[in-house]
């Protein structure tokens, strides 16, 4: 479930959820009946014939979000995901021009390593066709929380970087690679509007704020009031099992019947089985509102833990996504890069294994199972605790 151990029996507390993957808890008897089962029967077909586990979970999955989002393409993680959803906008609008956020985080292929703007990810390979907007970063952004403000700048781009029509804009509501950076409010309603005028879709990365680790709604955007024109995700798609998958519109998905759009394993029957499980373990356990309450107790207690230490510059996140970052002068906002790798290391010997992340590598990312509870906030924040007191 929440918890890890060593080759010597040793227990962990898994804050991390193997980059906010495990939703339901590490080796959930209900996900690994499904698949096991699964795999007795039929572990591989492809999606060129129908099977019922396919079917099955891309009706659970379509109910789950608003509008006409309805047509289900599956894939093998987010990076592929986030590639046919940029790969879908092009086509569908018949323009080339991509807008993400600097300090996003798409993937690492072709394609979706030129919508990551975040140099530590990025190789030196021909990256073309994408415009990074300016981040509207509430702790360290020029515009503070003003989303509006933030979101003139994708209009700029689009007047001054392009022919006036782009294909497509991809945001993450809350930056995970990025550092748990949620988007400040009013930001993405203001720029969807900009971006359909331009005659643009305009896409969710759910990727890691998905399958209801944000509490508050199952998908992170909701919290925007926003309804996108794609949705890709993948991580808690299938707690841990390799699944993506790309929901659209079925205008918009007919672009693919053009062409032969196939993919060998996405789709594939095990991997769908048991990420129905998820859905229904989510569900029966109720562990979107465990997000929320155990995250915002958890939140409250890391700010009071703020409080009392310098080092811990902001706090930040929603649910079971949240972010502490560390900084060694609060008023620079100097990144505090060799602090936190000491810090992790004496979590990792209490027993608390932890993410970092952020452009500096000085945020913790807590993004644990969904199914953590207060008595493992308060380890945590006690560990936590403990070992800054201790520098």
């Amino acid at each position: 479930m929440q918890y890890l151990y060593d080759e010597n029996g040793r227990r962990y507390l898994d804050a991390f959820g193997g980059i906010a993957t495990v939703c339901c808890g590490h080796c959930h008897p209900d996900v690994v009946e499904a698949i096991v089962n699964q795999t007795r029967r039929l572990q591989h077909s492809t999606v060129l014939y129908v099977h019922h586990a396919i079917a099955d979970f891309a009706e659970a999955l379509a109910a789950k979000l608003p509008g006409d989002l309805k047509v289900v393409f599956f894939t093998n993680s987010g990076t592929e995901a986030n590639e046919l959803a940029i790969m879908m906008a092009r086509l569908y609008t018949g323009f080339h021009d991509i807008i993400s956020l600097r300090n996003g985080y798409h993937g690492n292929a072709a394609g979706t390593m030129g919508a990551t703007a975040h140099s530590n990810f990025k190789f030196n390979v021909v990256q073309t066709g994408v415009h990074h907007a300016l981040n509207p970063d509430q702790y360290r952004g020029v515009f503070g929380s003003d989303g509006v403000k933030y979101a003139r700048d994708v209009q700029e781009i689009i007047d001054y970087g392009t022919c006036g029509r782009v294909a497509g804009f991809i945001a993450e509501a809350i930056q995970g690679v990025g550092g748990i950076m949620e988007l400040a409010p009013g930001y993405l309603p203001a720029v969807y509007n900009c971006i359909r005028k331009a005659g643009a879709l305009c896409i969710a990365d759910e990727v890691q704020s998905g399958f209801a680790r944000t509490g508050s709604h199952f998908w992170g955007f909701e919290a925007h009031d926003v309804v996108p024109d794609i949705v890709t995700m993948a991580k808690g798609i299938g707690n841990g099992i390799p699944i993506g998958a790309v929901v659209t519109t079925p205008e918009i998905a007919k672009v693919l019947t053009t062409r032969t759009y196939f993919n060998t394993f996405g789709g594939n029957p095990a991997c769908t089985a048991g990420a129905l499980a998820v859905l229904k373990v989510i569900e029966k356990e109720k562990l979107q509102e465990n997000a929320f309450v155990v995250g915002s107790y958890l939140k409250e207690y890391l700010i009071s833990l703020k409080e009392k230490h310098e080092i811990i510059g902001d706090v930040r996140g929603r649910g079971l996504m949240l972010g502490v970052e560390l900084v060694t002068d609060r008023q620079l906002k100097t990144p505090a890069k060799a602090e936190i790798l000491h810090i992790m290391d004496q979590m990792r010997e209490l027993g608390v294994l932890l993410g970092k992340g952020g452009f500096h590598g000085n945020v913790f990312r807590i993004t644990p199972p969904l199914c953590f509870t207060k008595e493992d906030a308060d380890f945590l924040v006690g560990a936590m605790d403990y070992t800054i007191s201790k520098m």
